[in-house]
């Protein structure tokens, strides 16, 4: 009735740059979509948006995949458009693990599936830091997605899955061969082995150890080794693996001469205490620097 009337403009903001066509689609009303479009005079490529959001990106976004492909039925849709952060529609669709939109977008011949937003992280980076496995196999799908690619602060996918504690996407990268666990990803020399171990999760540790070139030994800048780093986390099931493993050194100190026990008695870790008091290699006795 509204859009009937010609004095009515379908594409008056209010004061957020919110537009009748941007509130439709942000609440998913997919036939109040059409009838916007059908009316002529309605640009969907306008950011509607401070941060210079499209209502396909918004789509995207809040995974309303019904909408994302109305959209696509048009011929003046950008699928690879970016927002002022230079997030695109697959980079949403993939970190919120919107999977349908994900695999309709990346049947599109014009798309570019390795696109990374101002911070240099990729939809495959995202959608392995949060854990969207069938989002990740989908992406590895493509001969064009960078499975080494890293963002600005050094981080890979494959750091990311580990960092985040996803055995699942772990498995995966590491299936096709995305990195070396013993390559250092970040500033402080830390390896793909030990950001698993300081984070506490033994499942992807177990998993990494499986690899025959894994450095039990390989320290971080600070000289904190895989040990170490375990026993100061309080992480005993860790430790014991570790232990178990004849090529682990289990009184290798860092930098400041702090051996495993000495981090695991003044932390109050008193089972990793116990542990490593079972062994006949620690010496109880010694003192840092």
């Amino acid at each position: 009735m509204l859009l009937e009337r010609n004095e009515v403009n379908p594409e008056k903001a209010d004061k957020w740059s919110i537009t009748p066509l941007c509130g439709a689609v942000v609440y998913g009303r997919g036939g109040v979509v059409r009838m916007l479009l059908e009316r002529g005079g309605v640009n969907p490529n306008t950011a509607g948006t401070v941060f210079g959001q499209t209502v396909f990106l918004w789509a995207a976004e809040h995974g309303h995949e019904e909408i994302v492909r109305i959209l696509l039925e048009r011929n003046d849709i950008n699928p690879n458009q970016a927002d002022d952060w230079g997030q695109t529609a697959l980079l949403w669709a993939a970190k919120n693990g919107h999977e349908g939109i994900v695999r309709t977008l990346l049947e599109l011949d014009d798309l570019n599936p390795d696109i990374a937003d101002i911070c240099g992280r990729t939809p495959l980076l995202w959608a392995a830091k949060y854990g969207h496995e069938g989002t990740v196999r989908m992406l590895l799908g493509r001969d064009d997605v960078n499975l080494k690619k890293f963002d600005k602060w050094r981080k890979t996918a494959l750091y990311q899955a580990v960092a985040y504690g996803h055995e699942g996407i772990v498995r995966v990268l590491l299936e096709r061969g995305s990195a070396n666990p013993n390559t250092t990803d970040t500033g402080l020399g830390q390896t793909l082995f030990l950001r698993a171990i300081q984070s506490g999760h033994e499942g992807i540790v177990r998993i990494l150890l499986q690899r025959k070139y894994i450095n039990l030994d390989q320290a971080d800048e600070w000289g904190q080794t895989p040990l170490i780093c375990a026993a100061k986390g309080g992480h005993e099931g860790i430790v014991r693996i570790l232990l178990e493993r004849n090529d682990v050194d289990p009184d290798e100190a860092n930098k400041w001469g702090r051996t495993p026990l000495l981090q695991a008695a003044a932390n109050g870790h008193k089972g990793i205490t116990g542990v490593l008091l079972e062994g006949n290699d620690v010496c109880p006795d010694g003192a840092n620097n």
